[in-house]
């Protein structure tokens, strides 16, 4: 049986070939849902060009699991930024988002997660904010139309790495379908209060990504050895009446122990949980 509550994200699966294969083993650790990861390696940007054949398959193989599909991570965007210098590249992440959202759409994913960099591995200039801002703009016209949230996540570097960056664009630009999607360990590793943060997102959220950081040190870092404040979390997600699921943020890195290794972290996150009885009392209802 797998907890409806907590999801796994693509790249903490065991290195397996197909999707029936994937979502097999996230119902064998224990989760309700997977995030598909779209980046920037061919494989995996080529899922925006699937046919209907392969959009198909991948229905057929959620139906077979019983796992749900729910979030497309859109961390392509890293190579492609919208708020790029060049009109080339701001075009194709636009359409790389256009696409995206037309995949959700296909294969039943709720929400497309934007990472919160205005532009990654070029340098910013002082309008480089409003060329993200139009784009993303642009992008929330199809996603209105498609029924598709858009959820922004808080990063390292310089641009959205807060709660409170993200809600600044979600207010300017005021869209039932612009949310943000908060993770709490990036919130620790930029040095933020991780519970006052949660409650600026109350009402907002669209998910909430579970990982440990340590200053600095934005991935890899175990369950209960980072500086999250886990407890603290659960706690203020309670208190802020938060009701949506929990992706737990690893990534496998070809170990062969992988199933072991993301079954053990739900469990330790769910021992964590314990101390909110609300939120116990929904993670027990298994489906």
């Amino acid at each position: 049986m797998h907890n409806a509550l907590f999801g796994i994200y693509e790249k903490a699966l065991p290195t397996l070939s197909g999707w029936p294969e994937k979502l097999d083993a996230a119902a064998a650790a224990g989760y309700g849902f997977v995030e598909m990861s779209v980046d920037e390696d061919v494989d995996r940007l080529a899922r925006l060009d699937w046919n209907a054949e392969e959009r198909a398959s991948l229905r057929s193989a959620i139906a077979g699991s019983g796992v749900r599909l729910h979030t497309v991570i859109l961390s392509a965007q890293r190579r492609f930024p919208m708020g790029s210098a060049h009109l080339e590249t701001r075009n194709y992440s636009l359409e790389i988002l256009k696409k995206a959202i037309d995949l959700a759409v296909d294969i039943g994913a709720r929400v497309i997660q934007l990472a919160g960099y205005y532009v990654f591995d070029e340098d910013r200039d002082a309008r480089s904010r409003g060329r993200f801002m139009e784009n993303l703009r642009r992008g929330l016209e199809r996603a209105s139309q498609a029924g598709v949230m858009l959820g922004i996540e808080n990063m390292d570097g310089r641009d959205i790495t807060s709660v409170d960056s993200a809600m600044e664009l979600i207010s300017e630009l005021d869209s039932p379908w612009l949310r943000v999607y908060p993770d709490v360990g990036n919130l620790a590793a930029n040095g933020l209060d991780v519970g006052q943060q949660l409650r600026v997102a109350a009402g907002h959220m669209v998910g909430v990504h579970l990982k440990d950081t340590r200053p600095g040190e934005y991935r890899r870092v175990p369950f209960g050895e980072g500086i999250v404040p886990f407890r603290e979390v659960f706690q203020t997600l309670k208190d802020i009446n938060y009701r949506g699921g929990y992706t737990v943020e690893m990534w496998n890195d070809g170990a062969p122990d992988a199933l072991e290794t993301i079954k053990k972290a739900r469990e330790w996150l769910q021992a964590v949980a314990q101390a909110t009885p609300e939120i116990t009392e929904v993670a027990a209802n298994e489906i």
